[in-house]
């Protein structure tokens, strides 16, 4: 039997999702309760992984199982054997041919920023932080180049595996609300530090470094030491993951 999760954790207490040695991952910690419901040693496997310090609304992952249980033993049950920090918010039974990662058409990071002169103490680790004014404006303009399929080179980490860096971007929207910024993103795939990238490179132009056609410059360049250094991953939240309606996975709101 294959089970899907849709699972929201802080990422603060861990180093990224994806299982290491002698540190500890989110994938650890959930496949380490998972286990104990199922009884049986259980793996995993996540729609995309995330960094040290990035939080998930909703991470899709899978499992096999031989277990026969409620779907609500893989919710509250599960929930029961993990700490504050990580939560089922959904398990669905799927086909065995659903997998949470090759099975996904798209996917959508939120990135939460504190614009104001001094550092928050509450949304510390849950937020980034920006002390200079932020144009809004010139960062919607900026963003309108990154829409439609692009070599996404100049916004890739070195250590990025992807095949390609050719992904498409479906829409980029940056809001004002008080003294946060919320920038959202949705792509049918993006590239390590992706996100964390781009943020650095419309702060750029939101604090007036450069004018919004800089950006189409820097995309076009292709050249990642032609951008803007990588913001903190304090604020990137992996907000959803897109499947087709055929899996009929649950719906989720934030």
């Amino acid at each position: 039997m294959r089970i899907a999760l849709g699972v929201e954790y802080d990422g603060r207490p861990y180093c990224g999702w994806q299982s290491q040695y002698d540190v500890m991952t989110v994938q650890d910690v959930l496949q380490e309760a998972v286990g104990k419901i199922a009884d049986a040693s259980i793996s995993v496997v996540a729609a995309g992984r995330t960094d040290a310090g990035v939080h998930a609304l909703e991470q899709v992952v899978h499992f096999d199982t031989e277990a026969e249980r409620p779907l609500s033993a893989w919710v509250r049950g599960v929930n029961s054997e993990l700490p504050d920090s990580i939560a089922v918010r959904w398990a669905h039974v799927v086909s065995e041919e659903f997998h949470a990662r090759f099975s996904a058409e798209g996917r959508s990071y939120r990135y939460f920023l504190i614009n104001r002169s001094v550092r928050s103490a509450v949304q510390a680790g849950r937020a980034g932080w920006f002390h200079l004014p932020l144009d809004i404006a010139a960062m919607q303009q900026a963003a309108h180049c990154l829409l439609g399929e692009h070599d996404f080179s100049a916004f890739r980490a070195a250590e990025c595996q992807a095949k390609s860096p050719i992904k498409r971007m479906n829409s980029v929207n940056i809001r004002k609300e008080g003294e946060m910024v919320v920038f959202d993103f949705s792509a049918n795939a993006f590239l390590h530090h992706m996100v964390r990238n781009l943020v650095g490179c419309l702060v750029y132009v939101g604090k007036g470094k450069y004018p919004p056609a800089w950006l189409y410059e820097v995309l076009a360049g292709r050249e990642r030491r032609k951008a803007a250094p990588t913001f903190m991953p304090d604020g990137l939240y992996l907000r959803r993951i897109l499947y087709d309606a055929k899996w009929g996975l649950p719906q989720i709101h934030d």
